[in-house]
C-alpha cells in the first residue's frame, strides 16, 4: 500500500530555516528515486529535488544552493532542509517518488505540507 506522509512546515519569516520530513510505507527509498514537490496557489506542482537510490542529487535552478535533500533509508526517510527561505518558496510540498507513484491511472499525492514564507 502506498503511502507517504509528509511534515515540517510552517510559518517561517524571510531568510530562516525549515527541515520537512517525509515516512514512507516500505524500504522505497533504497529501490526508488525520491523527489520533493511543491505548489504554490495558482502555480501547477514543479519538481524542487530528487535524490536517487545511490544518493546522486539534482536541484531545480531556484532552490540551488539554499535546499539539501537526504534519506535514511533504514528509517524510510527523506529529508528536504531549506535555508534562506524567501516569500516565492512559499508552497505546499510533496514528497513522491520520480516520476511520481500512479495508481489507477492517477499520479497518487500525500497531503504535502505547507510552507509559508512571510514576515
Amino acid at each position: 500500500q502506498v503511502q507517504l506522509v509528509e511534515s515540517g512546515g510552517g510559518l517561517v519569516q524571510p531568510g530562516g530555516s525549515l527541515r520537512l520530513s517525509c515516512a514512507a510505507a516500505g524500504s522505497i527509498l533504497g529501490i526508488y528515486t525520491m523527489g520533493w514537490y511543491r505548489q504554490a496557489p495558482g502555480k501547477q506542482r514543479e519538481l524542487v529535488a530528487r535524490i536517487s537510490s545511490g544518493g546522486s542529487t539534482f536541484y531545480a535552478s531556484s532552490v540551488k544552493g539554499r535546499f539539501t535533500i537526504s534519506k535514511d533509508d533504514a528509517k524510510n526517510t527523506e529529508y528536504l532542509q531549506m535555508s534562506s527561505l524567501k516569500p516565492e518558496d512559499t508552497a505546499v510540498y510533496y514528497c513522491n517518488q520520480y516520476p511520481p507513484i500512479v495508481v489507477g491511472g492517477s499520479a497518487y499525492w500525500g497531503q504535502g505540507t505547507q510552507v509559508t514564507v512571510s514576515s
